[in-house]
């Protein structure tokens, strides 16, 4: 069933867009956030996550007013972050650049998703055999078979019409979501209480020179940058929602909820997996294998993750999708290949509607991604990217851009000096982000 501008029912409730959230920031970013922490050392390490999760906040609140315009109760809906950017800020190259940056950092995304699934079933191979054969059997497993492996399910799951029917999924989702974080964060305490110390120190991981410990500092800026926004999929869960209560609203309780959860559960896993191994820390705290035992713990940590993430890809890929389908519809509105639907029924599953464009190009999207994950699988420098890519841009230009619009707000009053202020520094943090990532990519690939 639909409302009444055609679009599927909004059916949301706080709780569905609670686990939308923690399904879309939760993802293989806290992974690295031991890494990032032991960087940034024991006072710049938490001072950033508290930071960014402030920011994130903030975005989260001048975006969800975007919804409706111009009045964000009783206005226009905005399905998307790139029809809010075009009503509010009237501006073609805006626009466009908006919607270039928002579908890059999902397609971004869903690369790193790809890598990090490979990674954890990789590790669960090496977990096993580390208890089999010992700590010092080499136990070495390529990474290509289980990327495609997860790309054959995505290409599956793909198929799943719309944002609307995924609650189910997201739900799920954040469930391993929380099992996983859970476990990072116990294995550390454990760890620590084994150790009978705290590790660690207040500069961090050392380097051989300055200009190295400024790469590393730089990519962990990015790493965190990649952990927390939402701000570019906002809109597109604050569509399923239902009202009322007014859509914004119940948004912004969703994001402080949501927030608080996830800076929670980074603070647990940043830290004390920092605590727990110092200057041994590895990039990805559950497949860096500072953790051995207990191995089938490990093993059920990965799989959470693995089962995370397929729900993760589709969360930032549902969007790609659409936009791409209704833009084709519109585009030839006569064509059979684009437009016309089949309907398909297996024994035992329910029937579905199949159409070819759909089958074709979303096939053709994720063997894409899976393709180039396999040709640039560096975890921890492909989420600085991609988090320094779109976190000023998305996060906090925007974001305070439109919210001028809406407000009215004057050149050179206090609020809007102190806007520019916050926005200035985020993008220095971005550049910085972005620039230690590079880096670090270019020396991986040459070595």
């Amino acid at each position: 069933s639909c409302d009444d501008d055609g679009h599927p029912k909004r059916t949301g409730t706080l709780r569905t867009c609670v686990a939308h959230i923690i399904t879309s920031v939760i993802g293989s970013g806290v992974l690295s956030l031991a890494w990032s922490t032991a960087q940034l050392g024991w006072i710049a390490g938490p001072v950033v996550l508290l930071c960014f999760a402030i920011v994130t906040y903030i975005s989260a609140f001048l975006v969800s007013n975007c919804y409706r315009s111009p009045d964000p109760v009783t206005g226009t809906r905005n399905y998307c972050y790139i029809d809010a950017v075009r009503v509010n800020l009237a501006s073609r190259k805006r626009t466009w650049f908006c919607g270039l940056l928002q579908y890059l950092s999902f397609y971004g995304t869903a690369i790193a998703y790809v890598i990090t699934t490979s990674t954890c079933m990789r590790a669960i191979l090496k977990s096993d055999c580390y208890h089999k054969e010992g700590h010092k059997a080499p136990c070495a497993y390529g990474d290509t078979i289980y990327m495609l492996l997860f790309g054959a399910v995505q290409i599956v799951m793909s198929q799943i019409p719309n944002f609307h029917k995924m609650e189910w999924l997201s739900i799920v989702a954040a469930l391993m979501s929380f099992t996983y974080s859970s476990i990072g964060f116990g294995l550390g305490v454990a760890k620590v209480i084994e150790n009978g110390s705290i590790k660690g120190s207040i500069t961090g991981v050392p380097a051989s020179n300055i200009a190295d410990k400024l790469w590393l500092v730089f990519e962990a800026l990015g790493d965190v940058a990649f952990a927390y926004p939402y701000s570019l999929i906002l809109l597109e869960i604050q569509d399923t929602l239902k009202s009322p209560p007014p859509e914004n609203k119940t948004m912004q309780k969703a994001s402080m909820i949501a927030i608080f959860i996830t800076t929670f559960f980074y603070f647990c896993c940043g830290c004390f997996g920092y605590a727990a191994f110092g200057n041994d820390t590895p990039g990805n705290l559950l497949t860096g294998f500072g953790f051995y035992e207990p191995y089938w713990l490990i093993d059920f940590a990965n799989a959470c993750i693995v089962l995370h993430l397929v729900g993760g890809y589709q969360i930032y890929s549902q969007p790609v999708f659409a936009f791409v389908e209704r833009w084709s519809a519109k585009k030839f509105p006569g064509s059979e290949f684009v437009n016309k639907f089949f309907i398909l029924k297996l024994p035992l599953l329910p029937v579905c509607q199949v159409n070819l464009f759909r089958l074709c190009f979303r096939t053709t999207y994720v063997v894409s991604t899976t393709a180039i994950a396999m040709i640039f699988p560096y975890f921890n420098s492909v989420l600085g990217v991609l988090g320094a890519l779109n976190f000023w841009p998305l996060t906090v230009y925007f974001p305070v851009e439109m919210y001028f619009v809406q407000k009215k707000i004057g050149a050179w009053t206090r609020k809007w000096i102190l806007l520019r202020t916050f926005s200035l520094v985020c993008l220095i943090v971005t550049m910085l982000g972005l620039i230690g990532s590079i880096e670090s990519i270019i020396r991986a690939k040459l070595s």
